[in-house]
């Protein structure tokens, strides 16, 4: 066996809590040493007596440091595979940085220089620049790898997109799964490609003058090879729950940092130009310092432009004006529009009636609830209060997510309901990408893809069937869950039914649908009124079941109207607290061109005005 020197092991008794939060010096897991020929391995564990690690099958001693802490400076490169012995049981590295046999195998020593950065002068992207593509890495592509997706990133920035969003890449259980149940937070899913891959992917967007976002999770583990607790059990308090049992103990060090020190790798040895914060109203903590705001202060002050976004429903500005994030998804917009155009009134759609003036006054307001009474059952409460502090780039809005086509029985997008025609989603569609707000589009979106989106796991035996029975459950309140056949989670054939079919983006009316996003896009980038993405030239009301956009400012002024009724409405017959522009910009019908004038609106359609 190989025991680290005399020299070594005082080293390592230096107060590990007085160095920075990531610094190479105190990470746990596996650290490759400099010179590339020594690996040290340092483990924390309040349960352990004796620790162990086992490196390309071979037993190592770690020394006990005080304070939990045990290492090990090995003679062992990069690729070494390992596992961590805890008093005689072999227990996977949750530090590790790649594990390409799963959560449950050995982890292998990364080398931070394996990949040689080509685009270093990059340094990120503004919020307001921002037009997000979300994208899923295993169904974006038939071979669902990076390779696959870099070669799409030409494809990208062409039409129009300046900012990549991509679902949580954590490893996780299986080999399939949307992310969101990842338990080795440090280890990209290996089923997707080594991290020089994802790195290779992030450095060629950057090459084309595209950001790119990672979806995190920090507020519960999967249910499957979460193996911190085996390590201490104090990573977890019953104060909170999370989906998976009990929550994270943020007032924990180690827990704290786990997650702060994660979201720098990502940001900064991956490139990421920011990070979306998955469900942040159950990131709950009793800390002096909120998390929200540590990851705020620690990913500002890595320099250039680092962008951090929430996923938080509770309509809550604080998270920007007080938490220091920059931007919120913002549920209130999808809703009403979907409402608007579907009727529907299951769920949390419940909250919602849908109408030209109820677009208009999330448009006005940035959401609809701002301390109204929220009526759903079981979550009676009032929600939300006023976001006059927060500027139109930080409310990320879209009208279809992973989530909302997702959490459908059949995972079936927007233009596939039966009450929504193509006119209706174009129309939605010019709404969303001449608003001053960040938008958002789902992969296949821009074409109004027919490949559904449903949930998809791949979690073994008694596992597998409670995931399959609680996604039924937690969605009781949707009928088609009840009196439609949903597609088996578990199944291989859920998953390989998300896949993009990317040969059907080149006709009929998905061509149609692709040529207005890219007119809208290329319209958003270039229009000098539109560049101007301020809420105090914004305003919207409504004639009917007409919706009127108004923006004007120093630059001129842009009207955008909506027909969302059920008839055609004559546009000189409007009543609007304003003269109505005469030129046409854009016709939500008519991508090649948009006509000189135009005196009817047909139900569904949208038409972009101006006076210049």
């Amino acid at each position: 066996m190989i025991h680290p020197s005399r020299e070594q092991t005082e080293n390592l008794k230096a107060p590990i809590t007085s160095l920075p939060q990531d610094a190479p010096e105190t990470r746990l897991g596996a650290h490759l040493l400099p010179g590339g020929e020594q690996t040290r391995f340092r483990v924390w564990s309040t349960t352990a007596e004796q620790v162990e690690v086992k490196v390309n099958g071979t037993l190592h001693p770690m020394t006990a440091l005080g304070d939990c802490f045990f290492e090990a400076v090995l003679p062992v490169g990069a690729g070494a595979r390992y596992l961590f012995v805890l008093d005689g049981q072999e227990v996977p590295d949750p530090y590790a940085r790649f594990l390409p046999d799963g959560v449950h195998g050995e982890a292998e020593v990364d080398h931070p220089d394996t990949y040689t950065w080509k685009n270093i002068g990059w340094n990120g992207i503004a919020l307001d620049k921002c037009v997000f593509y979300e994208l899923h890495v295993g169904t974006f592509t038939p071979e669902g790898t990076y390779q696959a997706a870099q070669a799409k990133l030409p494809y990208l920035k062409e039409l129009g997109i300046t900012a990549i969003q991509m679902m949580p890449l954590a490893a996780y259980d299986g080999e399939r799964g949307w992310g969101y149940d990842g338990v080795a937070m440090y280890a990209p899913h290996a089923p997707y490609g080594r991290p020089e891959d994802l790195m290779a992917f992030i450095d060629a967007a950057h090459g084309l003058g595209l950001g790119v976002f990672l979806d995190v999770v920090y507020n519960h583990f999967g249910p499957a090879g979460n193996y911190l607790p085996s390590y201490s059990p104090s990573y977890f308090t019953e104060r909170f729950s999370s989906a998976w049992g009990m929550g994270l103990d943020y007032a924990e060090v180690h827990m704290r940092r786990y997650v702060t020190g994660n979201a720098l790798m990502w940001l900064d040895e991956y490139h990421f130009d920011g990070l979306r914060l998955d469900a942040t109203a159950a990131m709950q903590d009793d800390s002096p310092l909120h998390i929200l705001q540590e990851l705020a202060q620690e990913v500002h002050a890595l320099g250039g432009t680092h962008l951090l976004l929430a996923e938080d429903h509770r309509n809550i500005p604080e998270v920007v004006t007080e938490h220091g994030l920059d931007g919120i998804w913002v549920d209130d917009f999808h809703h009403e529009v979907r409402v608007t155009l579907t009727g529907e009134q299951e769920g949390y759609y419940g909250g919602f009636q849908g109408s030209a003036a109820e677009l208009a006054q999330v448009v006005n307001r940035g959401w609809k609830y701002e301390g109204q009474f929220w009526s759903v059952t079981g979550e009676e409460h009032a929600r939300g209060r006023p976001a006059d502090a927060l500027e139109a780039p930080s409310f990320v809005y879209c009208i279809q997510n992973h989530d909302q086509i997702g959490n459908r029985a059949l995972g079936d997008r927007l233009q596939q309901h039966a009450q929504v025609s193509l006119q209706q989603f174009r129309g939605a569609s010019t709404l969303l990408l001449t608003l001053p707000m960040t938008p958002l589009l789902f992969q296949g979106q821009e074409w109004a893809a027919a490949t559904p989106f449903p949930f998809f796991s791949d979690h073994a035996g008694e596992l597998g069937h409670l995931v399959t029975e609680g996604r039924k459950k937690e969605f009781a309140y949707f009928s088609d869950f009840a009196h439609l056949e949903v597609p088996d989670p578990q199944a291989r054939s859920t998953f390989e039914s998300a896949k993009l079919d990317w040969r059907a983006k080149d006709g009929g009316e998905h061509a149609r649908t692709l040529g207005l996003y890219k007119s809208l896009l290329k319209l958003r980038n270039e229009d000098s009124v539109l560049q101007d993405h301020s809420r105090q030239y914004l305003s919207a009301g409504n004639d009917g079941e007409v919706l009127w956009v108004r923006q004007c400012n120093p630059a001129g002024e842009r009207l955008l109207l909506w027909n969302v009724g059920k008839t055609e409405v004559k546009v000189g017959s409007l009543r609007l607290p304003h003269p109505l522009p005469t030129r046409v910009i854009l016709h939500s019908e008519q991508t090649d061109g948009p006509p000189a004038t135009l005196t009817s609106l047909p139900v569904g359609e949208a038409v972009l005005l101006g006076n210049v």
